[in-house]
């Protein structure tokens, strides 16, 4: 037997019944599907110091599972002393298993281990089928080793989905698991 991630199979064989009955689907394939998690952390110190950049891409790759890459700045600002081509954060983009993976730790480790949690806010939503939210802090992630960390750093998630809209994009995050604040 392959191994398959329980997000994965919640969604074939609970989620997917679930929305084709809440909306009216005549199709399995018009249910909206997660398409990828993106992670990004922006580090502004290290235009000053390069090898906070290294440990961000480090820390990460740590959390994802996957290599992290630098992103690197378009343009010259001179008011934030930036030149082109300098690292100024770091990213990563998971599908397919490793996507699923990355959502059933984070649900169910990490946002509990968030200080003075009471659930996700509902407003992340851009308009069509996209949630995108922000963590202060990356020391919830179980994989952060908290002696090594020099740096507290926030990171925004972004969940694409297939969804048309808002409405159909919350029920298929909340079936998920997603905990939304009420």
């Amino acid at each position: 037997m392959e191994y398959s991630p329980r997000l994965k199979d919640k969604y074939t064989d609970e989620i997917v019944p679930a929305m084709m009955k809440q909306f009216n689907y005549k199709s399995v394939m018009q249910v909206p599907r997660l398409v990828k998690i993106s992670l990004n952390q922006g580090v502004g110190a290290a235009i000053t110091d390069k090898k906070l950049l290294d440990t961000t891409v480090e820390e990460l790759t740590l959390i994802s599972g996957q290599r992290a890459v630098k992103t690197i700045s378009k343009k010259d600002i001179s008011n934030f002393k930036l030149r082109r081509g300098m690292g100024i954060g770091a990213r990563v983009t998971l599908r397919r298993e490793r996507m699923y993976e990355f959502l059933d730790r984070f649900i169910s480790v990490s946002l509990p281990r968030t200080r003075d949690f009471r659930g996700i806010n509902n407003k992340g939503f851009d308009g069509r089928g996209n949630y995108t939210m922000g963590i202060q802090e990356q020391l919830i992630f179980p994989e952060i080793v908290l002696d090594k960390v020099s740096r507290i750093q926030g990171m925004n998630i972004t969940i694409v989905t297939t969804a048309k809209n808002d409405e159909e994009a919350f029920a298929l995050l909340k079936e998920f698991g997603l905990p939304f604040k009420k």
